[in-house]
């Protein structure tokens, strides 16, 4: 290998150094975070990672990295022909309705999510009847159609201000049941709710977090408000990925517990190597279908492309763009 190349890859190990062998990251990645880096100039493109991606993507391909709400923001100024989703297949649509002339691409169809299949437009309709007048919130984790039928999206991080802005006793907060119940508890505003939850945070039990504390005397707990109310409860705090970190870089406790999936902990491990980051290891399978092989083929092959109906297109757009001006 000649040095200049050497020097090259020593740059691009050197984020996830802290947390990879160079021997696991040469053997696995390099090749693949090459192709890429060379893919992106070639086509134009840019690739957004949301914080639960693996370290390899997060630190070394992405050019663009947040929550739901900072990928959604970012793609409206994006300067790019393409868009690569490093994420799930409802910010892929989210990426389109505010880049309706942009190619936005998926690498795998299949990278749902438990809560964006948890509801239907039908299923909104039939909430609308149930309860005429009273506005419908709805969490960015929902599929276009969802998102048509509604009057204003939220993400967990603005959820309360979005509720907070409308000035109503009450709201239908859908899909995410313990997201509306947890805003409940905050504002004393009545949620009209849906049983749908997130497959990775409604696993996570209070006696859970408690076990935790007890092997790690000291122990920072901060919760995503997609846990169940009662593990809120047993947490110090509660945020958004966002806030996570906000409150890392900030406080930096020396011993830390994310109650979410656990790639956040991983690439904030790289970030900030002082702090302790306790893992209760609850992957969310559907970003674990994005990889370094499938973001290289799909920026190869321009595959795959994601598409929204164009009688979605407006009022989707609509839903989520309110959210983005409150």
């Amino acid at each position: 290998m000649s040095a200049s190349l050497m020097a090259s890859r020593d740059q691009l190990y050197h984020p996830v150094a802290h947390i990879m062998l160079r021997e696991q990251w040469e053997a696995n990645y390099a090749a693949d975070i090459e192709a890429i880096l060379r893919l992106k100039q070639e086509k134009n493109a840019v690739i957004l990672a949301h914080n639960y991606q693996t370290p390899e993507i997060f630190h070394c391909v992405a050019d663009i990295r947040g929550d739901s709400l900072a990928l959604a923001r970012a793609a409206q100024t994006v300067d790019a022909d393409t868009m690569v989703m490093a994420g799930v297949h409802f910010m892929a649509e989210t990426a389109k309705l505010l880049n309706p002339e942009k190619t936005v691409l998926i690498p795998d169809v299949t990278a749902g999510c438990s809560l964006a299949e948890g509801i239907t437009a039908e299923n909104v309709r039939e909430l609308k009847r149930r309860y005429p007048g009273v506005p419908v919130v709805t969490y960015v984790n929902s599929t276009a159609d969802v998102k048509a039928e509604s009057d204003v999206c939220c993400t967990s991080g603005n959820a309360r201000r979005i509720v907070e802005s409308l000035g109503v006793p009450r709201v239908i907060m859908i899909p995410d049941e313990f997201l509306a119940r947890n805003i409940e508890a905050e504002t004393g505003i009545e949620m009209l709710t849906w049983p749908a939850h997130c497959e990775v945070h409604e696993r996570f039990t209070p006696q859970e977090i408690r076990q935790y504390r007890r092997l790690h005397p000291g122990l920072s707990v901060i919760a995503h408000p997609e846990c169940p109310p009662d593990v809120l409860a047993a947490a110090d705090h509660a945020g958004s990925t966002a806030q996570m970190i906000d409150f890392i870089d900030q406080k930096k406790p020396p011993k830390v517990l994310l109650v979410t999936e656990c790639s956040m902990s991983d690439n904030l491990a790289a970030l900030y190597p002082e702090t302790q980051f306790v893992r209760p290891c609850n992957l969310c399978p559907h970003m674990k279908r994005i990889t370094l092989s499938n973001i290289r083929q799909a920026l190869e092959r321009m595959q795959t492309e994601v598409t929204i109906p164009e009688h979605l297109q407006h009022p989707a757009r609509m839903a989520v763009e309110r959210m983005l001006a409150i």
